[in-house]
């Protein structure tokens, strides 16, 4: 009866740690440790529960791990630099990639600011934003 108690308590400490931590952690092992409860509920031999508990962990980890981590990279979260991207500012002072130089007014703020394809924009000129380079707007004239 105690390895009962004993996977039960693996079980509130895994979805503690899965419950507190921002990414997939321990589920898995969560997972692993409600098996092995089964098992010793069933009276199995603690080198059984151990081994269901492994077992059960690892072959849910190695099916759902990458599944998972699939979805997590697909849906970024857009940081207010992203949302940047596709918009269109003025030029407020020349951009000039040679000489280093040049600023964008955009949603009511400056920004340094490259030509994409490296041509001179004029000052007062509308531009779209096509990338973000470190952080630096990179521009094109608008069409």
């Amino acid at each position: 009866m105690t390895a009962v108690y004993f996977w039960l308590a693996a079980i509130i400490v895994f979805s503690l740690i899965e419950a507190f931590t921002v990414g997939i952690v321990s589920i898995w092992f969560a997972f692993g440790s409600l098996c092995a409860l089964i098992a010793a509920a069933l009276h199995a031999p603690e080198y059984i529960q151990v081994i269901v508990f492994l077992g059960t962990s690892s072959i849910a980890l190695f099916l759902t791990r990458p599944l998972i981590k699939k979805k997590i990279l697909l849906n970024p979260t857009p940081t207010n630099f992203d949302m940047l991207i596709g918009e269109t500012g003025i030029v407020e002072e020349d951009i000039d990639n040679l000489q280093g130089k040049g600023s964008v007014k955009i949603q009511g703020k400056i920004w340094s600011a490259k030509s994409a394809n490296g041509e001179i924009l004029p000052a007062q000129s509308t531009v779209t934003i096509i990338r973000i380079e470190g952080v630096k707007l990179i521009c094109e004239l608008s069409k």
